[in-house]
């Protein structure tokens, strides 16, 4: 096998390309590149083979979610930022989480290298269980956040690319997360007024948040993660989402558009009972987060790709346990159905740490050469 082109020597990235294509306006030349997340263990190595040294994130920031750009944390976003660059993304995907106060459930990271826990959220319990809870609970300040990690990777891209940006969970997320998805179940009988209530406050700091970031020079899209499924449905009643999830996510939409911005949303599991509201009512311009047990990317490809734009794909499954050329051969399947329409390739979820790096850069290896 030849050696891998990735990561690239001289990348030319092309944003306005991207922007194109994902908007149906353009037939891409070449296979656009997407994705989510990738972990450091991944990243880390990577970057390391450039001769670039690791710097980690400052105790304020992480990859996933982050304060302040303090001396140190800057050197850890010029790394970060270097590795999208070399591995030909046309843009930075920033995950930033205002600091909403939650427990987790902790166990070790058992994937090679790794010595972090890897958090749970935890299904049972949550800091709210009462309206006396809701009152007294510690709600983030967006006006005294520090959004100076944003403002610095903003203001230091490489020619050509843009900026991404994903408010750490949605509305649902937070939610579930902060009565816990059991309590919400229940309320959502017994009181709903208090889901409500939480639903309305976390969905009113996330479009706060996004109204600080929306004028963030080479900002290009928001891209917003709020898992809403499991294998064969939605985690709530579909006419429970319209009520208390998706109207937030219309205004994330609308706040986006009328700035020029697209708006993806990354949710996992099966929303096949509100695709269309996803895309004829929220107004999505795309949709990422997909497996093969629920919805294979081709077959979203295929029902939605005229209408939205679909990204990543590649199931996380095949990553994880394939070989190498398993790998490749998976990848030219998806490509050979999605690469010359409203799509752009990646993982079907994100890099996870137990992800080998061999099997991310033969996926990656793979798109490079598509078409080549």
């Amino acid at each position: 096998m030849p050696t891998h082109l990735v990561p690239l020597s001289h990348p030319h990235p092309d944003v306005s390309t991207f922007l194109a294509v994902l908007r149906g306006e353009q037939t891409p030349s070449r296979v656009q590149l997407f994705e989510y997340l990738v972990d450091e263990a991944v990243m880390r190595p990577i970057l390391e083979s450039l001769g670039r040294i690791w710097v980690p994130p400052a105790a304020a920031s992480t990859g996933w979610a982050t304060g302040a750009a303090s001396s140190d944390s800057a050197a850890y976003w010029d790394n970060y930022v270097h590795f999208w660059y070399r591995m030909g993304y046309p843009f930075v995907q920033m995950r930033v989480s205002l600091p909403f106060t939650v427990q987790r459930l902790l166990a070790a990271d058992t994937a090679p290298g790794v010595s972090q826990d890897r958090a749970w959220t935890d299904q049972h319990h949550g800091p709210l269980a009462s309206w006396d809870d809701f009152d007294r609970y510690p709600w983030p300040v967006v006006e005294t956040f520090d959004f100076s990690a944003c403002e610095y990777v903003a203001t230091h891209l490489p020619e050509g690319m843009g900026l991404m940006l994903n408010h750490a969970g949605g509305p649902l997320e937070w939610t579930s997360t902060l009565l816990s998805y059991e309590r919400l179940c229940f309320l959502l009988h017994d009181e709903p007024a208090l889901a409500q209530a939480v639903a309305d406050r976390v969905g009113g700091l996330v479009e706060q948040f996004y109204t600080q970031v929306r004028d963030l020079p080479n900002l290009i899209a928001i891209l917003q993660g709020d898992d809403m499924g499991f294998r064969t449905g939605t985690l709530i009643a579909p006419d429970a989402l319209r009520r208390y999830t998706l109207p937030w996510h219309r205004r994330y939409a609308t706040q986006a558009h009328e700035r020029g911005l697209l708006y993806f949303l990354h949710s996992c599991g099966n929303l096949g009972a509100i695709m269309e509201d996803l895309i004829t009512d929220v107004g999505i311009d795309a949709k990422h987060s997909f497996e093969e047990a629920i919805l294979p990317v081709t077959e979203a490809f295929r029902r939605y790709g005229d209408r939205i734009a679909i990204l990543g794909g590649v199931d996380i499954d095949v990553l994880a346990r394939g070989t190498e050329e398993e790998v490749r051969h998976y990848v030219r399947s998806i490509l050979e159905v999605c690469a010359r329409g409203r799509y752009a390739f990646g993982s079907g979820n994100s890099i996870p740490s137990y992800v080998s790096v061999d099997n991310y850069l033969a996926m990656m290896d793979e798109a490079i050469r598509w078409g080549t």
